[in-house]
């Protein structure tokens, strides 16, 4: 069964990093104390994976993993394979997925998730676990070989959702990047996720957590909203 925590971002209002996580992540790892993580720091552009590696260990400090990032491995997979856990950074999601195929670790982290090995992953960590990267936020820096991302959760997912226009910014808002995405991939389901928002998945159901609601975006913007603490099957 699938075990999954897919996080909105690092940071929540003024916390520090991944400080608003933390009682998420204790739970959903109450079985791994001392359990070794596989951690993939690929997303992380303007700093090195030495120093994201460290970073995410001080932050995650109190949870009691042992968090090795896949770039100590001779072969990434290598990483992954003695893996009890699998986290996923944010940053950029196009490096992120372009490593990933680089590295060969995309199919050998499906394999292990979809057979109960916990993954979780804020940011562009959690937009690549749906189908596809074609709703993260980011700039395309760089060329991944393709769009399609580990389809652990088969819909696609927004990170950082944010409703209406910023005063003063006269872009597209987030609503009608989104409509334009559905208007090209009719078929397709968008999951929105606030600030301070995650989706908990276990099998083929997802829990909202949070204090903001998780938003389903369909064909012509037809909206449903997930309350905080709501269960719903996907």
């Amino acid at each position: 069964m699938k075990k999954m925590l897919l996080m909105s971002g690092s940071k929540y209002k003024n916390t520090e990093y991944l400080v608003h996580c933390i009682p998420w992540l204790k739970t959903f790892l109450a079985d791994y104390r001392g359990k070794k993580v596989a951690f993939l720091p690929y997303a992380g552009v303007r700093r090195s994976y030495d120093e994201y590696e460290n970073t995410v260990k001080a932050a995650l400090a109190d949870l009691e993993l042992e968090i090795i990032s896949v770039h100590r491995g001779a072969k990434h997979t290598d990483i992954i394979e003695q893996a009890d856990v699998i986290a996923v950074g944010g940053g950029n999601t196009f490096c992120l997925l372009k490593q990933m195929y680089e590295n060969n670790v995309l199919e050998c982290i499906r394999r292990k998730v979809e057979n109960g090995t916990p993954y979780f992953g804020w940011s562009a960590g959690a937009n690549v676990a749906g189908s596809s990267i074609m709703t993260t936020n980011d700039m395309p820096i760089t060329y991944p070989p393709s769009f399609q991302a580990l389809n652990l959760f088969p819909h696609q997912i927004n990170p950082h959702f944010i409703s209406g226009k910023i005063p003063g910014h006269n872009g597209e808002s987030r609503e009608e990047r989104l409509a334009e995405f559905l208007i090209v991939n009719p078929t397709a389901l968008v999951y929105g996720l606030p600030e301070g928002t995650a989706l908990q998945i276990e099998g083929s159901q997802a829990v909202v957590l949070g204090e903001n609601s998780a938003l389903q975006f369909s064909r012509d913007m037809q909206l449903k909203t997930f309350e905080p603490n709501s269960i719903f099957t996907y």
